[in-house]
C-alpha cells in the first residue's frame, strides 16, 4: 500500500467545536474513500485555537515557536489539506487567515484542498465561494468543486433526505470522494526534510 497523509486545520474557538466536528467527518470520508483505493492514511489535525498565541508572535516577530513549526510542516508535506472555518462577519475567521497568511506563498501551490464552513444560517453558505474559494485560488491550490456548509439546522434530524441520509451527510460523502480522488491520482507529496540534501563542508569552505 502506498501512503497518503491529509492536514485537517480546524478554526473553531470553543469546546466543542462544531467546525472541529466537520473536520472530522470530512477527514473520516476522506481516509475511507482513500483506504478503499489501496493507501494507508496518516491524518494530522491542527486546531488553531491551540495555537492563537504563537500565529501572532509570528506574524510579529517573524519567528515561529516550536509548536506552530510542527503544524506549518503539517499542512505543507500534505497530501491533501482539509480546511474547516466558522463564519465571523459574512467570510471566514480572523485567526483562519492570519493562520494562511504565515505560511511561505507558494507553500500551497498545487496542493488538493476541500474547504467548508460552519455558522448558525444557511444564509452564510456562499462564504465557500466568495471567500474560501478566492484565498486558495490565489494560493494556487486545487481545490475540489464540492464545499461543505454546515448551519446550525444541519446538525438536526430534521434534514434527513428521503433517499436516505442527512443531506449533510451526503454533502461530505461526496466532498470526501473528490478529495480522495484528487489525492489518490497523484503522486505522494512526502515530508519535507531540510536536511536530506546538505551542501558538502568543501564547497562551504569554497564560497560554493
Amino acid at each position: 500500500m502506498s501512503a497518503r497523509r491529509l492536514a485537517v486545520v480546524s478554526a473553531g474557538l470553543s469546546q466543542p467545536s462544531s467546525t472541529r466536528l466537520l473536520a472530522d467527518r470530512l477527514a473520516a470520508a476522506t481516509a475511507t474513500q482513500l483506504q478503499t483505493r489501496g493507501h494507508d492514511v496518516q491524518v494530522d489535525t491542527i486546531e488553531l485555537r491551540d495555537h492563537a498565541h504563537a500565529v501572532t508572535d509570528h506574524l510579529i516577530t517573524g519567528f515561529p515557536s516550536a509548536e506552530l513549526r510542527d503544524a506549518v510542516q503539517a499542512v505543507t508535506g500534505a497530501d491533501g489539506l482539509i480546511a474547516v472555518t466558522p463564519v465571523f462577519t459574512a467570510s471566514y475567521s480572523g485567526l483562519f487567515k492570519m493562520f494562511f497568511d504565515v505560511l511561505d506563498a507558494d507553500a500551497l501551490a498545487g496542493k488538493a484542498v476541500l474547504v467548508a464552513a460552519t455558522g448558525g444560517t444557511e444564509r452564510h453558505s456562499l462564504v465557500l465561494d466568495h471567500a474560501l474559494r478566492p484565498m486558495f485560488g490565489y494560493l494556487h491550490s486545487m481545490v475540489v468543486p464540492t464545499g461543505v456548509y454546515a448551519a446550525s439546522s444541519d446538525w438536526g434530524p430534521a434534514q434527513s433526505d428521503p433517499a436516505g441520509g442527512s443531506r449533510l451527510a451526503q454533502r461530505i460523502e461526496r466532498a470526501g470522494g473528490e478529495l480522495a480522488e484528487l489525492v489518490s491520482t497523484r503522486p505522494s507529496t512526502g515530508p519535507v526534510d531540510a536536511f536530506a540534501d546538505p551542501t558538502p563542508f568543501a564547497d562551504l569552505l569554497a564560497g560554493r
